[in-house]
């Protein structure tokens, strides 16, 4: 039996939209077959995977996010925010990306942040004098931030993946959260700076500190204030491991919006762990058939051979990141993330540690990319959220986004040239 109409029909049938997971999973059963190894390592794969301490953070940290994302919280970090920067030139620009990355770092997911904040933030943006173009292009650009952030569910899921290929180079997931700092604060620091040149004609009104306003709105927000302080605090500080961390959140979280704010009921909250766990229960299927054909890829020396056949054709570590850089920002503009994550971590990392890449600062150029892919006409995945949550035509997303997107293209370009951004804080 030839391999070409096996591979004809699964093309067909993504074509027409089969599940991502069957299709991994016939890939990697056709694999081990026509290799003559038992297809019972496919469920071993799976068990071994529940072994992984590191996996029970994702369902905890992406039920706290959910939750977040439901209540109120939102609007009173925003407050919070104005109230500490309202003296502060462009304060609403940082206060839209600071509050959006907080979301997007918990929630995993940017067009969550773009449906839950975009109401609250663009209006407020065009009210206090901001450009229309230049508010809307915020706050679409802005529910990508927050990807390289702890608890970040797509670095979380990096790190698993790498772990389990046993690749000789030990990664924590302490490490991945340090490496992206740094760079996050790049890319604030950049969008802050496009923020005062926009509004230099034409400055925006500055909103006097008022230490009045502060105390209420602290009071107001005093059970939230202390979410990172688990997350960062517990972990660095050796107090938790990063799942302990993850279950301290979540019942934290669940305790302060469902029985002190009380803005999620009963019937809601049901609603809540459906929709989340649903979420998990799909990256998980498709992480688990993804390590199995990852298995196979090694068996059969895939990325041994692609590495050598890259090798042929790029003989330098620099013109693989420009390769690298370009496929990973197509790849953002037509996979989710963490689809992609599963489906080419595997790939990508063996071939970019032939080339002397580290994996924690491989994995903060895959986000990057990603991240920016999601803002990339024509088919950046923010972009047509943007263009439904406000009603905006999409060429109107496109034109407002462009600035943003090149702003951010300088900061993937100076992640992936300048390793020590990512890697200060590793010991490497």
């Amino acid at each position: 039996m030839t391999l070409a109409p096996i591979i004809i029909a699964l093309l067909v049938l993504a074509y027409f939209g089969a599940p991502l997971f069957s299709l991994i999973l016939a890939v990697a059963m056709l694999g081990f077959y026509y290799q003559d190894i038992n297809l019972m390592v496919i469920p071993i794969e799976l068990y071994r995977i529940t072994n992984t301490p590191l996996l029970l953070a994702l369902p905890l940290f992406t039920f706290a996010g959910y939750l977040l994302s439901e209540s109120n919280t939102s609007h009173r970090l925003v407050r919070v925010s104005r109230a500490i920067l309202g003296w502060f030139p462009t304060e609403l620009s940082v206060v839209t990306v600071v509050v959006c990355a907080f979301f997007t770092a918990f929630t995993g997911a940017t067009g969550i942040t773009i449906i839950a904040l975009g109401a609250l933030l663009y209006p407020a943006l065009t009210q206090s004098g901001y450009p229309k173009d230049y508010s809307l292009g915020l706050v679409t650009t802005s529910g990508s931030m927050g990807l390289l952030l702890p608890p970040s569910l797509p670095l979380i899921l990096y790190v698993i993946i790498v772990q389990q290929m046993n690749l000789g180079q030990a990664i924590t997931i302490e490490q991945a959260f340090l490496a992206g700092v740094l760079p996050t604060l790049l890319m604030l620091v950049m969008l802050f700076a496009w923020g005062l040149w926009v509004t230099r004609a034409e400055p925006v009104a500055l909103v006097p500190f008022n230490f009045t306003e502060l105390r209420r709105a602290l009071r107001e927000a005093i059970w939230e204030i202390p979410l990172p302080f688990f997350v960062l605090g517990g972990i660095y500080s050796g107090i938790f491991a990063v799942s302990e961390a993850a279950a301290v959140t979540a019942l934290y979280v669940l305790v302060v919006e469902v029985f002190i704010y009380k803005e999620i009921n009963l019937k809601k909250l049901v609603k809540v762990i459906q929709d989340s766990m649903t979420m998990v229960g799909g990256i998980l299927l498709i992480l688990g058939v993804a390590l199995a054909l990852t298995n196979y890829l090694i068996d059969a020396e895939v990325p041994i051979n692609l590495f050598e056949w890259i090798k042929q054709h790029i003989d330098n570590k620099f013109t693989f990141l420009i390769v690298l850089n370009l496929f990973l920002l197509l790849l953002g503009m037509i996979l989710d993330i963490f689809s992609a994550i599963v489906i080419m971590v595997p790939l990508v990392v063996p071939v970019a540690m032939g080339y002397g890449i580290h994996p924690i600062h491989l994995g903060i150029i895959f986000l990057a990319n990603m991240q920016l892919g999601y803002l990339t006409p024509p088919v950046g995945m923010s972009l047509f959220i943007a263009s439904y949550r406000f009603g905006k035509p999409i060429t109107e997303i496109y034109r407002s986004t462009i600035p943003f997107m090149l702003l951010l293209l300088v900061s993937v370009l100076i992640i992936t040239y300048w390793p020590e951004l990512s890697l200060i804080f590793i010991d490497h």
